[in-house]
Order: structure tokens, then C-alpha cells, then sequence
């Protein structure tokens, strides 16, 4: 049989027509001379319907099952009236079968292959070829694909040049954890898998190419959540001559054309915000935040600075801060317990607890609203109304800002305050420090990458003697409803800048050659003023989904361990390819 179109494609248009379909059964109803089948594939789901009219195709519908692989062919006709389904495009006709082949048996399967099915997450990874099966998960990776084409065919509209460059590579201290790959031919020695193009992107600026993309994939080693997976993939740019200015308008073009190509949205792009990294962290405590919640952190330390709750003035004293929000309408669906269990979540954060008010007619009230008789300076300093609810955070600035950033997302997840009406809040966030402290590393380390250039007007603070940790870089990250969706800045082309800031970061000369010899090199012979920037793909097309996770929109994702539930990966391997790498491994125990 040779498909003449897809099942969920078959609508009133093909009345009186003959059709041969191919796909999977989704459903079987047998009322012994007729029996309905629902036929799915990629597109959807069609009603076929096998009668004694046609004895020989009904004796093999007698024999199908769910997920058995079948083709027929009958004629499009009407459905009873009483029988149409207005959620399916197929909905108001029927198959009547003329004939049918069952082209493949199947076992039961672990689990429904249907939207919502309620089946452990490890069993649907293991299973992963029927999870895909799902309407759901067919449209997931549909978008992706959009995505994927609507990028390319505005890249190749600009003049982009499409450059693959390479995965086995060499190991540089770039942040995350390497992937490593053993050599054989140089045993002892290691390829490591790109964390991102990032060198060879600028190396090819240096060779003259203008404008480079590339949809790459990429690998860091680091722990697991929701929007974050061991290998990933990037829709990466480069482009010489260009500002952060110019380089920030053609991805609004770009992200535009994106939205309106895949889900049909007209993007306004003069509304995009532009945030500095300074003021993204004092209104939201992230530099990722979500616009779509309306309310935002208040300092409160000159208010509370001398006043009688000790925990507040404390913090103040001890170069602290102290900061609050007015969660809309919190008192009334917060109670203590439920407050409780919010303050025990914050413990990760460093919170060593969660002061709160709520706010009536009279005041306020609550475990401190004694220490705030007068309690009108908080009230006028954070907006709050009758039946808000206050939380508070006190103590480091770093600590409160990732306390309060979680206390806004998840009371306006909990109250459903974030605003439908605004569904894509995109913004940028700019004048990032050029350095951040790493708790991890227990030392400074570039915030974005060691080849971000600094403003111009900080390049003093790279000079001996000065404090490099003082200056501020020409980066700039696109965030997308409180996700980091992309990151970029302008990349030192100089010798001499590169140096220095490898310095700063603590690489000896030795050592920096040792690392980056062969971009370092490069800048010897003319490199041009560059800059670009990557937006993460896993996670555009997990928010186009309208996923929380990205684990739903890539076909064979790992699981929070790392591991692949399907093939087993990772494994160990014999001894013979061991022994041919000159690797050995200790018998785990």
C-alpha cells in the first residue's frame, strides 16, 4: 500500500475520495460486524471503520491490537452526527475500509500512548521511542524543528556564513567541567568535547569569514535541572565590525522572525526592555527576571536600620541588606504553615529563616508585627495594600537576592500573578561585572568568558596595581520569561587586553599559552573587532512548547543522573578497549 496522505490531515475536504492510510492503532472498539479503529500518526488521529460490507478487511481488523502498524484503504464518508469530535481536524468524517494489512505486531506497551498519561518519568525515558509516540511530544519536537529552520533561513537571508567546527577538541579552562575523550593513537593524552565554539568562532573572524553561524552542539560537566542537560545545543553567531548595539538589533530581527515562523506571534521589538545587570539585581534579585510578575524587591535597610527586630538591624550593621516583597493578595492564601514550608525551601539559599507580615486594614500583622507598631515607612517604601503579604529578606546581599528572586516566582506561580497578557517578556541585561566570585572554585572567575572584552572606560582597572574586579564588560544576555535565553558581548581582539585579563584571572604567562597559545597567536597577525553571541536552543523551543522542562523537547535526553535510561549510557566498556587507550579503570565496588 502506498500512503496517499497522513491520517490527521483526512477532514470534509476529502469526501467521496479514496485514501490509503498508514500508522499505529490507538484505539480498537469491536462490536463484532463493525468494529472503529483510531488510526494515528504524525499528524493526528482518524476514524476508520470496518464493516461486513467488506468481510476479508474486517477479519483483519478482528486481529489488531493497540500500537499493532497498519495500512488501509477505504473511501472518506460523513460521520453519524452523534459521533463527531470537534477536537480532532478529522473529526466530522470516517474511513469506510475497503482494505487492510497489518504491516507490524506490538507487545503491550508499558504505558498509554496518549497525552497526560500518568507513567513514571524513568519508564518513558526507557521507552522513549513510545513516549515520542505522543501527540505531545510529536509537537515538542516540531517546534524544535521550526526553530531550527526559521534560524537558518534568516541567517542565510543576512549573509551568514554556516560553519561546522570541531567536536573532538582541545581542553581549556573555560568554567565548567570538560568532557574527555582518550586518545589512542596518543595514549595519555585527551580530546575534550566543546563546552562551546567560542574560540574557534573568534579564530575564524581572525580568518576574515564576517559572519559565522552555526546550530552546534555543545557539552559541559556539570549538575543537572530542569533547563540544563550534559550536551545541548546552541544557535551560535559571530560577527566582525558590528557593535552591541547593532549585534543586539539583528537578534531582535532575528528572535522576531523566530516567534512569528513558529508560533505566529508578532513581536514587538521597541518593547524589549534593557536592563543593567546592576538594576536587574536590585529590582529582581536575578539577572534572569521574569517581567511578567509586576512586583519587585524593596530595600528596606534605611527604614529598618535602627530598628527594634534585631534581625533586620543586624543585618544592616553587618554591611548587610534588607529587602522585601508585596506579594498582591498573600495574606489571605498564605497561611502559617504554608509560609513554613517556604521558609524551609529558602534554606538552600542560605536564608537562616523567613520574617513575613501581613497587611490589613488596621496594620499589620504576624510573628514581628510587634517590633513595627508604626508601620507605615514599610507599607509607603514597598506599595503594599490591604491583604498583602510581606516577606522579608535579610542578611547578605547575595543571599537576599536569591531568596526574594524564588519568593517572587513561586507566590506569583501559587496566585496565578504572572500576566497572560504579556505571554513573551523578552529584555536584555547589560554592563555585566567583567568578574564573579565562584564559591565552587573558591576564586574569581569571568563571568561570562575570558575573551569578553571590558567597557572601554575600565580598561584601567586590567593595569597593575589596580582592581580588576572593579570593571564591567561589554556583554549582554537575552532573557525570555525568566530564563537566560542567550548570551553574548563584544570579544577582546587585542594582544594586549587578552593578556591582562588572563592575568587577572590568575594565569601566568606560561600558562596562559600553555591553554590559549593558538588563539593568542592568532592575534598576532590581525584580528578584527568581534563580537556575537548563542541562544540556547533546548530552552527556546522548551518555553515555545510551553515545557518546564527540556527533557520534553529533545528526542533522547538524559535523565537528572546523567544517565540514559534507554540505551543504559553511560556504561562501562571492556577490557581490550581499555587496554587499547592505555586507561585503567578499578572494579567498582
Amino acid at each position: 500500500m502506498k500512503r496517499t496522505t497522513y491520517a490527521g490531515l483526512v477532514d470534509e475536504k476529502y469526501l467521496g475520495q479514496t485514501v490509503t492510510l498508514t500508522g499505529w492503532v490507538q484505539k480498537r472498539r469491536d462490536f463484532g460486524d463493525l468494529i472503529f479503529v483510531d488510526l494515528r500518526d504524525r499528524e493526528g488521529i482518524v476514524q476508520l471503520t470496518f464493516n461486513a460490507t467488506h468481510p476479508a478487511a474486517l477479519a483483519v481488523a478482528e486481529t489488531m491490537r493497540n500500537e499493532f502498524v497498519i495500512g488501509v484503504t477505504g473511501t472518506v464518508i460523513n460521520r453519524d452526527a452523534s459521533q463527531i469530535n470537534h477536537k480532532i481536524q478529522s473529526g466530522k468524517i470516517e474511513i469506510d475500509v475497503t482494505e487492510a494489512e497489518i504491516l507490524g505486531t506490538s507487545k503491550t506497551p508499558p504505558f498509554y500512548i496518549e497525552d497526560g498519561v500518568n507513567a513514571n518519568e524513568e519508564l518513558k525515558l526507557q521507552y522513549r521511542y513510545l513516549d515520542l509516540r505522543r501527540p505531545e511530544m510529536q509537537k515538542n519536537l516540531r517546534i524544535r524543528s521550526k526553530i531550527m529552520s526559521s534560524a537558518m533561513k534568516f541567517m542565510d537571508e543576512n549573509d551568514f556564513i554556516n560553519i561546522e567546527t570541531p567536536i573532538l577538541a582541545k581542553s581549556t579552562p573555560e568554567g565548567a567541567r570538560d568532557y574527555l575523550v582518550p586518545s589512542r593513537i596518543f595514549p595519555g593524552s585527551f580530546y575534550a568535547l566543546p563546552q562551546s565554539p567560542q574560540l574557534f568562532k573568534q579564530l575564524l573572524m581572525g580568518a576574515g569569514f564576517d559572519r559565522y553561524f552555526q546550530i552546534a552542539r555543545a557539552f559541559r560537566d556539570e549538575d543537572l535541572r530542569g533547563d540544563r542537560q550534559p550536551e545541548f545545543t546552541q544557535m551560535d553567531l559571530e560577527t566582525s565590525f558590528m557593535s552591541a548595539d547593532e549585534i543586539r538589533a539583528l537578534v531582535n530581527a532575528w528572535v522576531k522572525t523566530m516567534m512569528h515562523d513558529v508560533v505566529g506571534f508578532e513581536l514587538d521589538t521597541t518593547k524589549i526592555q534593557t536592563l543593567t545587570w546592576q538594576e536587574a539585581m536590585a529590582r529582581f534579585g536575578t539577572d534572569k527576571p521574569d517581567l511578567r510578575i509586576s512586583y519587585e524587591l524593596k530595600d528596606l535597610s534605611a527604614v529598618v536600620a535602627d530598628s527594634d527586630f534585631g534581625v533586620f538591624a543586624n543585618a544592616v550593621k553587618a554591611g548587610g541588606v534588607v529587602k522585601a516583597i508585596a506579594v498582591p493578595g498573600g495574606a489571605a492564601h498564605y497561611s502559617r504553615k504554608d509560609i513554613d514550608k517556604l521558609a524551609q525551601y529558602i534554606e538552600r539559599f542560605g536564608a537562616k529563616g523567613l520574617a513575613w507580615l501581613k497587611v490589613t486594614a488596621d496594620g499589620v500583622s504576624g510573628p514581628i508585627a510587634k517590633f513595627f507598631p508604626e508601620a507605615e515607612a514599610i507599607l509607603a517604601a514597598t506599595g503594599a495594600q490591604d491583604g498583602d503579604l510581606l516577606l522579608f529578606g535579610a542578611g547578605r546581599a547575595d543571599v537576599v537576592a536569591a531568596t526574594l528572586d524564588y519568593l517572587r516566582r513561586q507566590t506569583a506561580q501559587d496566585l496565578h500573578l504572572i500576566d497572560e497578557t504579556n505571554p513573551w517578556a523578552f529584555a536584555w541585561i547589560v554592563d555585566w561585572p567583567l568578574f564573579e566570585y565562584s564559591e565552587e572554585f573558591d576564586r574569581w572567575i569571568a563571568a561570562h568568558h575570558p575573551f569578553t572584552m571590558p567597557n572601554e572606560a575600565d580598561l584601567h582597572y586590567l593595569d597593575e596595581g589596580e582592581d580588576p574586579h572593579q570593571a564591567h564588560a561589554q556583554s549582554y544576555d537575552l532573557v525570555l520569561n525568566g530564563y537566560e535565553l542567550g548570551s553574548g558581548s563584544i570579544r577582546i581582539h587585542r594582544m594586549d587586553v587578552q593578556e591582562k585579563m588572563l592575568k587577572a584571572l590568575g594565569f601566568t604567562p606560561e600558562a596562559a599559552h600553555e591553554a590559549f597559545g593558538f588563539l593568542l597567536e592568532g592575534m598576532e597577525y590581525g584580528f578584527p573587532p568581534m563580537g556575537g553571541i548563542a541562544l540556547g536552543l533546548d530552552r527556546l523551543a522548551m518555553l515555545l512548547a510551553g515545557q518546564d522542562n527540556i527533557r520534553e523537547v529533545i528526542a533522547f535526553p538524559k535523565n537528572s543522573r546523567a544517565t540514559e535510561p534507554m540505551t543504559e549510557a553511560p556504561t562501562r566498556v571492556d577490557g581490550k578497549q581499555l587496554n587499547d587507550l592505555g586507561l585503567f579503570v578499578p572494579d567498582a565496588d
